[in-house]
């Protein structure tokens, strides 16, 4: 792993992921229908959806918002982590009844992973980790690749307890997103943000984390090398949410950013600040 002086906390995760959208109410219904998250909180301007626990997806209504161009920085995927394997086989009947495709299906070798687009082209992955204890690593360092899943094994699990939903205690795992530069991005998400760089091994990628997790961030230049950023208040992503345990974290990981030449956006639970390809990122205090 990289090393870029401070880090933090390994308690810090991927909070929820907030999307501008054009149609709210066809968005919100894909992501409670066929992705089973549960309505947390509904106003005409914006639908949280998650789980008792937390919310995972904000869907804020942009009708008039411009698409992303295409080759622009931005989303590549958001990742739900669904509590175990058969919560992962529920994912795929739900699609399967919904008649809505896949674009994907891998083994990473820490994790198996469902892909979709939602009604708006964004990215989604929908995932399972194995335990830790199963991670391969070769010469100290952690090994994740893109293997083809088995569909027909995966759904002869056993069904979860409730087809319809997630499943609970379903989270933001982690968010991949397309950037234009990958050394501009180790130097923020690693040097700025203080997150460690786990694997190297893809080209054109990068992945990073905290406290020793396969990946909270991925980021990668395969469509979008020195591309631009998005018009502001495209559709798409508005931000991403990095949870850390205290005040003290966030101000730790904000003056680390003054430290690179930037100035994080303060706001009553912590700070806004966007990457060197335009991709926001909320710090938030969880204590």
């Amino acid at each position: 792993m990289a090393t870029h002086g401070e880090k933090v906390p390994p308690e810090t995760r991927i909070g929820a992921v907030s999307l501008n959208v054009a149609g709210l109410a066809g968005m919100a219904d894909f992501y409670a229908r066929v992705i089973g998250l549960d309505e947390v909180e509904r106003s005409a301007e914006r639908v949280r959806l998650g789980s008792e626990e937390a919310t995972v997806v904000e869907l804020v209504a942009a009708p008039g918002a411009p698409p992303r161009p295409p080759r622009s920085t931005g989303l590549f995927h958001l990742a739900l982590l669904v509590p175990g394997r058969r919560w992962l086989a529920g994912a795929l009947r739900r699609l399967a009844a919904s008649r809505w495709p896949l674009s994907g299906a891998s083994d990473h070798l820490v994790s198996e992973a469902l892909y979709v687009r939602d009604p708006e082209g964004n990215g989604i992955e929908i995932y399972r980790d194995r335990a830790r204890a199963e991670w391969p690593h070769a010469n100290g360092n952690l090994r994740m690749d893109t293997l083809p899943l088995d569909l027909d094994e995966l759904v002869n699990e056993e069904p979860p307890e409730d087809p319809a939903r997630a499943g609970p205690g379903t989270t933001m795992g982690h968010v991949h997103l397309n950037v234009a530069d990958i050394p501009e991005a180790e130097t923020f998400y690693a040097g700025g943000l203080g997150l460690d760089v786990t694997v190297r091994g893809y080209p054109g990628a990068l992945f990073l984390s905290a406290g020793g997790y396969h990946h909270h961030v991925g980021v990668n230049t395969w469509f979008t090398a020195g591309g631009p950023p998005p018009p502001e208040g495209a559709l798409g992503l508005r931000h991403f949410g990095l949870l850390v345990p205290d005040d003290a974290a966030a101000e730790a990981m904000a003056e680390r950013l003054r430290g690179t030449g930037l100035e994080p956006v303060t706001e009553a639970d912590g700070f806004v600040v966007a990457d060197p390809s335009g991709n926001r990122v909320a710090v938030r205090s969880h204590a």
